[in-house]
C-alpha cells in the first residue's frame, strides 16, 4: 500500500460535514471537511448571484459574441488628461509607496477645493475628506464605524446589492423601504422622478434602534434624482430622530435635472450626513478602485480609523491622476461634456424601445435605463435551468434576452427582497455607458423581440 493510500482512514472524520475528491500527484484522496473549516453564513448561505447567472447564459449562449448591456462598466477609457496624470504619476517614487492613510493630500485637497462651491463653505481636506479603495470599500467603512450588532440600517428598494452585506458584516439589521414604481409602467414610458417614496411608511420603518439610512441619487439602477423637497422630507425625520445619514452620489456627475446634495440643506442635515463619491464614476475608470467620503470631522475621523484597519491605504499614482482629475476638469470642460454625451448615449439607445412600444423609466441621472418587458411573451416550454426557473420573472427575461437575442441586461430584482420582488419582475436594466457602435449593434439584435410580443 502506497504512503499516501495509507493516509486515507486517518483524514475522513466522523465530524466531516463535506466530502471533496482532491487530486495529488495522480493520487485521490477523500477530504474531508470538519465543523471547524464551515464557513461563515455571511458568505455560505447565499443563492447564486445575478453576476455569475448572466456570466453563465453568456458562456452558454449560441448568439456570440454577447453584446453586454448588463454591469455598469464604460466601454471606453478616461479622457487623456487624467490617463496621462496616471502614466506620469508612474514615474515618480513618492506615487508608488503607501499613500497616508486618509488619502493623498493633492487628492483630499482637489475633492475640497471641488465640493466646497456646493456646500458653500470651504470643506476643510484635513478633517472631512477620506479616500478610499472605491466608494464600496468607502460604505463599509462607514458601516463599519457606526453600526453595532441590533442597530438598524433603513435602505429603499431596489438597492445597490453590496449594501446589503456591507451592513451585515458588523451585525446591523437591515430594515427595507420600497421605492413605488408606476401603477401603469407597463403600458407608458414614464420618469425615474415617479419612482416614489412613502415618507408615512419611511417614518414608521424608524425605531429607537435605526442608527443610520442609506440613500442612493442618482439612484442605480431605477435613474431617479432624489428632488430637493424629498430629500428634505427624509433630512427632517433624520434630524427629529438623529440618524446618521449615508448619501451614495457616486453618479453625482451625471443628471439631466437639478441635483440636490443632501448635505448641502442645513447645517443641521450635514452635522449627520457622510457622502460618498466614486472617481470610477466620474472619469469612467471603474478599475481604478479609488473612492471618498466627505462628511464632518466628528463622524469622518471613525470611517478613517475603521478604514484604517480594513485595507490602510488604497492605489498611490491613481489617486494622483484622480487629483489632477479634479484640478482641470472644470478647465476642461469635463463635466458639462459627460452629462451631454451620456444623456445623448441614454437617447440614441431609448429610441429603440420606441420602435418596439416597450415602456421603459426615463432616467434623470446615472447611466442605466429600466425597461418594461410585460408585452414580451415567454414560450411556455422555454428550457431554463432550474437555478433561473426558479427566480422571478425578470431573470427569466434576461437568461432569455441573452440565449435568443445575444444581449445581456441584469434582473432588477437582484436589488430586492423577496416581499417586494414583484414591483421589479417584468422590468430589466440596461447599462449605456458603451461606445455608440455598441449601442447601435444592441438596438438591432434587441429588434428580434418584436416576434415575442403580444
Amino acid at each position: 500500500m502506497s504512503r499516501l493510500a495509507s493516509l486515507r482512514p486517518s483524514i475522513t472524520s466522523p465530524l466531516s460535514s463535506v466530502l471533496r475528491p482532491v487530486q495529488t500527484r495522480g493520487y485521490h484522496i477523500t477530504m474531508s471537511l470538519s465543523t471547524k473549516l464551515k464557513p461563515a453564513a455571511r458568505v455560505s448561505n447565499q443563492k447564486q448571484d445575478v453576476w455569475s447567472i448572466i456570466n453563465e447564459a453568456a458562456a452558454a449562449s449560441p448568439k456570440q459574441p454577447i453584446i453586454n448591456m448588463g454591469q455598469g462598466f464604460f466601454g471606453y477609457n478616461p479622457p487623456k488628461f487624467i490617463l496621462d496624470a496616471a502614466k506620469e504619476a508612474l514615474d515618480r517614487v513618492e506615487c508608488n509607496q503607501y499613500s497616508p492613510t486618509k488619502g493623498r493630500p493633492r487628492l483630499t485637497k482637489a475633492i475640497a477645493d471641488a465640493y466646497s462651491p456646493h456646500w458653500g463653505r470651504q470643506i476643510n481636506p484635513n478633517t472631512e475628506v477620506t479616500i478610499t479603495t472605491g466608494a464600496n470599500e468607502g460604505m463599509l467603512s462607514a458601516f463599519m464605524a457606526f453600526i453595532e450588532p441590533g442597530d438598524e440600517v433603513i435602505i429603499f428598494e431596489p438597492f445597490f446589492d453590496q449594501y446589503i452585506s456591507n451592513i451585515e458584516m458588523p451585525g446591523g439589521k437591515i430594515v427595507y423601504v420600497p421605492l413605488q414604481p408606476p401603477a401603469d409602467g407597463a403600458v407608458r414610458t414614464s420618469s425615474a422622478a415617479e419612482w416614489t417614496l412613502d415618507i408615512e411608511q419611511l417614518e414608521r420603518a424608524i425605531t429607537p434602534k435605526t442608527k443610520m439610512i442609506v440613500i442612493n441619487t442618482p439612484h442605480n439602477p431605477v435613474g431617479k434624482v432624489f428632488s430637493k423637497d424629498e430629500l428634505q422630507k427624509i433630512a427632517d425625520l433624520c434630524v427629529k430622530n438623529e440618524i446618521i445619514i449615508l448619501s451614495d452620489e457616486v453618479y453625482d456627475r451625471l443628471y439631466y435635472v437639478p441635483f440636490t446634495r443632501i448635505a448641502t440643506l442645513s447645517p443641521e442635515v450635514e452635522r449627520l450626513t457622510i457622502t460618498v463619491g466614486s472617481a470610477g464614476k466620474n472619469f469612467y475608470a471603474t478599475g481604478w478602485r479609488v473612492g471618498w467620503l466627505l462628511g464632518p470631522e466628528h463622524l469622518i475621523k471613525y470611517v478613517s480609523a475603521a478604514h484604517t484597519r480594513i485595507c490602510y491605504s488604497s492605489v498611490s499614482p491613481l489617486q494622483e491622476a484622480c487629483a489632477v482629475g479634479f484640478e482641470q476638469a472644470e478647465a476642461q470642460g469635463f463635466w458639462d461634456e459627460t452629462i451631454k454625451d451620456m444623456k445623448a448615449k441614454m437617447d440614441r439607445f431609448n429610441t429603440v424601445w420606441d420602435e418596439l412600444g416597450l415602456p421603459y423609466s426615463e432616467p434623470e441621472g446615472g447611466y442605466f435605463v429600466l425597461v418594461n418587458m410585460a408585452k414580451v411573451k415567454l414560450p411556455e416550454d422555454y428550457p431554463f435551468p432550474p437555478h433561473v426557473s426558479s427566480r422571478p420573472r425578470d431573470f427569466k427575461l434576461a437568461w432569455f434576452l441573452i440565449q435568443e437575442v445575444g444581449v445581456a441586461a441584469i434582473p432588477p430584482t437582484e436589488f430586492y427582497t423577496d416581499e417586494n420582488a414583484h414591483l421589479a419582475e417584468d422590468y430589466i436594466r440596461f447599462a449605456v455607458c458603451k461606445e455608440d457602435a455598441v449601442l447601435e449593434g444592441a438596438k438591432e439584435r434587441l429588434r428580434g423581440l418584436k416576434k415575442y410580443m403580444s
